[in-house]
């Protein structure tokens, strides 16, 4: 069977089943699953598909994402999450504190914890309420938290640069540090657009807030987990005290600790964190799973291979690859959620870009960011609709979308930058070898 057939076959049976609306995790088995039976017959494709899945279940490098999920848990339960934005909001005595205290609350929670959505839903859940009370603009409130929460996605610990590394069989300490500065970076365009955006419309930022000061011991409390969860993630990491995974579980014990002790937390929202961790890996499990099986078809068939040479083919510049290949990713954005794209996508598009000249562990930041821009971009933009619940029907899917338009200026933007000046990515984990 001629590598296309496959590539099309695979791509039409996964549009048709997710199309119908079947879950995309049992789409991509059920689309993997005929040409895998030609590949090898009923009776040893189920051995191999079950060797396969068992594979994925027990992988010591994936138990750090379980971690990292339930760590955000913890947080997201606890006050940590919530006191955070309040001290950056009410530490920040400067017109428009309640929304650089969002974006630096964000990007501290972004510290600790790998997810946009539910960093999105933790410093929003608390933050929107408060704006909105306060007298900010709905789209400007709406949209500094939706674009806000996937600075988690950037920042490290980061779960698609996690996956990205699996995927890729790329250093995943390498690429959590990769993302620390261009992270910053688009902590920084989020503030600019925030100033920009108090000069051409000042109605929308209130020129009082009436926030009372924080006690120093709150403050403490607030200030002392984050920190102290990111030095621990960071340096056991980037000192090669433990690997990613091992990092992951002390920091989550770590988080327990810290929940309990000083973040309020009570024993139902240990008890909900542990649910909640479930229902997310039992989703990125079986997604885990069926792209295991996906991949083996395509590499089988070497569609990523061929895919790679038809395209070199053309004779394009690296550079036009590379707008081809961003533009394919936001576009399917619009559809998709990051980790599926991930997973179903990346084993084909990975090998063109290494062929192209372009350092994975580069594209691995650029890839990223992309993926902060999918989340932001209607009709599946997950962080849209979160910020839209949590609002309670005060602010419209529409507001949040317009809101957060100029916020992904800013991630066109910071790719830009990357491009044009390489090491903005590659110097720091050149600096930690």
């Amino acid at each position: 069977m001629e590598w296309y057939t496959v590539a099309l076959g695979l791509l039409g049976l996964l549009m048709l089943f997710i199309v119908i609306g079947l879950p995309i995790p049992f789409a991509l088995a059920a689309a993997s699953l005929p040409f895998l039976w030609n590949i090898q017959g009923w009776n040893t494709s189920v051995v191999s598909s079950e060797l396969k899945l068992w594979g994925v279940w027990i992988d010591y490098i994936l138990l750090a994402v379980p971690l990292f999920v339930f760590l955000g848990e913890l947080i997201g339960r606890s006050n940590i999450g919530p006191n955070l934005y309040q001290f950056l909001h009410q530490g920040v005595r400067i017109r428009g504190s309640a929304a650089y205290g969002s974006i630096g609350a964000c990007a501290g929670f972004g510290a600790v914890c790998g997810s946009s959505m539910v960093g999105a839903l933790t410093i929003g859940g608390v933050a929107l309420p408060e704006m909105l009370r306060l007298g900010y603009g709905r789209r400007l409130s709406s949209g500094v938290l939706a674009a806000g929460g996937t600075l988690s996605v950037l920042i490290p610990p980061s779960l698609i640069l996690l996956f990205y590394g699996i995927v890729t069989d790329q250093s995943i300490g390498d690429l959590f540090i990769a993302g620390v500065i261009p992270g910053l970076l688009l902590v920084t365009g989020f503030v600019i657009v925030v100033l920009i955006w108090g000069r051409v419309r000042p109605e929308d930022i209130p020129s009082n807030e009436d926030a009372n000061r924080m006690p120093l011991l709150i403050i403490l409390s607030t200030l002392g987990p984050v920190i102290l969860i990111g030095l621990v993630i960071t340096v056991a990491i980037y000192a090669g005290i433990a690997t990613p995974t091992e990092a992951a579980a002390v920091a989550a014990l770590l988080t327990v600790i810290l929940a309990f002790t000083v973040g309020g937390l009570k024993w139902q929202g240990f008890v909900d964190s542990l649910f909640a961790t479930m229902r997310t890996m039992g989703y990125l499990g079986l997604l885990l799973s069926a792209g295991v099986l996906f991949g083996f078809v395509l590499t089988y068939y070497r569609v990523p291979q061929q895919f790679t040479e038809l395209f070199l083919s053309f004779e394009l510049s690296p550079y036009t690859v590379l707008t081809i290949v961003i533009i394919f990713y936001i576009i399917l954005g619009m559809f998709l959620e990051p980790v599926s794209m991930t997973f179903i996508t990346l084993p084909t598009i990975f090998p063109l870009m290494a062929a192209a000249g372009f350092d994975l562990i580069w594209f691995g930041v650029v890839y990223t960011i992309t993926m902060e821009i999918a989340v932001l971009t209607p009709p599946v933009g997950l962080n849209l609709y979160v910020i839209q619940a949590i609002s309670r029907d005060q602010v419209s899917i529409g507001d949040v979308i317009l809101g957060c338009l100029p916020f992904i200026a800013a991630m066109v933007l910071l790719i830009l930058i990357l491009i044009v000046a390489p090491d903005v990515a590659l110097w720091l984990p050149d600096q930690m070898r």
